[in-house]
This record gives structure tokens, sequence and C-alpha cells, in this order.
């Protein structure tokens, strides 16, 4: 998908959520567990991600221009936890084929290697985006960039307590890690084939980075049971094109466990796109 591909899907649904799909089996409902166990008790797991993945897809899919599987939830469960990723992916490619599809798989290693990974993302699975961490450097992650259409989202100023560890530590000039990141990754790729996964819990930081990538999209997690502002992340993030993807995860496909959780996920879904679209009046979009 192309960048101007995914402003109109943002334009024409007036929402730029991206619902993460972290499909853990101990946090499913209790009633899919048993429907995937009745039909095959020793391929349940499968079953049960695939069922919960695309019962949530479709309560969702008209509130959201995104899906963002996480590997980790996949990979966990070896063979049938990947292809219940590969499931997901065609049922998406066939049923919503306008959504823009991410792995969340962070990526990262040197060159031959984030070469096969490219290949196995973007050919074999072949999803929009890859998300990618960079402290490997240009040779580790230009392997991915070779894709005509797809995307690297590399890891900037993530969400979790420790990213102050690392990112923001500053050299001796005060120029920030992050900043570094920003800046010497726009000599390998542009507007139009990276992002940058930013926290929302970094509120203010946004003016920063949209100081060093004023056009590159964002994909932002941590709106929701993070604690991230949408509104801070609008008024500090948002572009005259959006530039924004705000990820929602737990606060959607797990806010309810009983048999309405399809049509809880839902209506979270709607009174985020709801919020979006009032911010995205604020810029005639």
């Amino acid at each position: 998908m192309t960048k101007q591909e995914l402003i109109q899907q943002i334009k024409e649904k007036q929402s730029f959520l991206c619902v993460g799909l972290d499909t853990d089996i101990n946090k499913i409902p209790q009633c899919i567990i048993d429907e995937a166990k009745a039909k095959d008790d020793e391929d349940y797991i499968f079953r049960a991600l695939c069922e919960f993945n695309a019962l949530i897809i479709d309560a969702t899919a008209p509130y959201c221009v995104a899906y963002k599987p996480n590997l980790a939830f996949y990979e966990a469960y070896g063979v049938d936890g990947m292809m219940a990723f590969e499931a997901t992916i065609d049922y998406l490619k066939e049923e919503y084929p306008n959504h823009f599809i991410i792995a969340d798989a962070k990526r990262g290693d040197i060159g031959n290697t984030s070469k096969m990974y490219a290949k196995t993302f973007f050919e074999e699975y072949d999803v929009d985006a890859l998300t990618v961490a960079p402290y490997m450097g240009e040779d580790s992650v230009t392997p991915f960039l070779g894709y005509e259409g797809k995307w690297v989202i590399l890891l900037a100023l993530t969400s979790n307590k420790g990213s102050h560890d690392f990112q923001l530590t500053e050299d001796n000039k005060g120029e920030r890690l992050f900043e570094k990141v920003l800046k010497m990754s726009q000599q390998w790729g542009n507007d139009e084939n990276m992002m940058y996964v930013v926290g929302a819990t970094q509120g203010q930081m946004f003016e920063d980075i949209r100081k060093i990538a004023p056009n590159h999209f964002l994909l932002v997690p941590g709106v929701g049971a993070q604690g991230g502002s949408l509104q801070e992340v609008c008024k500090y993030g948002m572009t005259k094109d959006c530039g924004l993807l705000v990820n929602s995860s737990r606060g959607i496909i797990y806010a309810s466990n009983g048999e309405d959780f399809a049509e809880v996920a839902a209506q979270k879904a709607k009174e985020l796109q709801e919020q979006m679209a009032e911010e995205l009046k604020l810029y005639n979009l």
C-alpha cells in the first residue's frame, strides 16, 4: 500500500486506528476455547486463535484502517501459532483487502539475515509493513527497503519504561540516541517507505520528533491500556496528511471476556474512531 492510498483510507474512514492482534490463548474468551476443543481437542489452539481473530476483525474493520498482529503471540505456540498467523493474514487479504497489515516482529540482524527476514514477510506473507530494530545499522535495515509498496517501521522512541535506558541517552553534543536514529535513517529510506514507532506515553516529545521527521507516518502504541492520551498525540504529532497510525490492542480485543467480546470490541473501536474523527476535523481531513 502506498502512502497516498493509506491517507485516502484514513480520510474515507475518518480513522487512523490500528488494532493490535496480540492474541493470547490465556486471555481469549472461554467460549472460543470450548468451541475449538469441541471440534478438535488436539488442534484447538490453532482453531481458537483463528476464530477469535476473525471475529475481532469482522467486528472492528469498519472503524480501523490497519491491523497489527504481534509475532510473539503466534511464535509462542509453535507450528499451530504460525499457521494461525498465516491464516489471519490470508483472512485479512481476502475479506478486507484495503486494510493496512503490519507484522510486529521487530526484526533486525546482519545484512544477509535481514534479507531473508524481508523475503519472509514481504514475499511469503506479503504484509504491508514490518517493525524493525535499527541498532545494527544501515546494512541491517536496507534489505527491507527494496520492496515497492512495502514499509519499514523503525523503532524510534518506544512507550515502555526501559526506553529511557538507551533511547534518551545523549552524546557529547547533546543529541539523544532516538534523534540520531531519526536523522541517520532518513539517508536510507523516505516518508514513502519508512515509518517510526513512537510511544503514546512520550507526550510532548512528539514535537521534537516532528522537527526531524515532519512528514513520516508514526506508528503509535500505548493509547488505552498503557495510559497514552490520543488528544496529546494528535496535538503534537499530527500532520496535514494525518501522519499517525494509533494502535490499541488490549483495550479493544480484551475489553470483554464473555460471549459478547466481539460486540464490546466493536464498541471500543467505534469510540476511538469517533474521537479520531474529531481530531481529523481540526486538520480539515
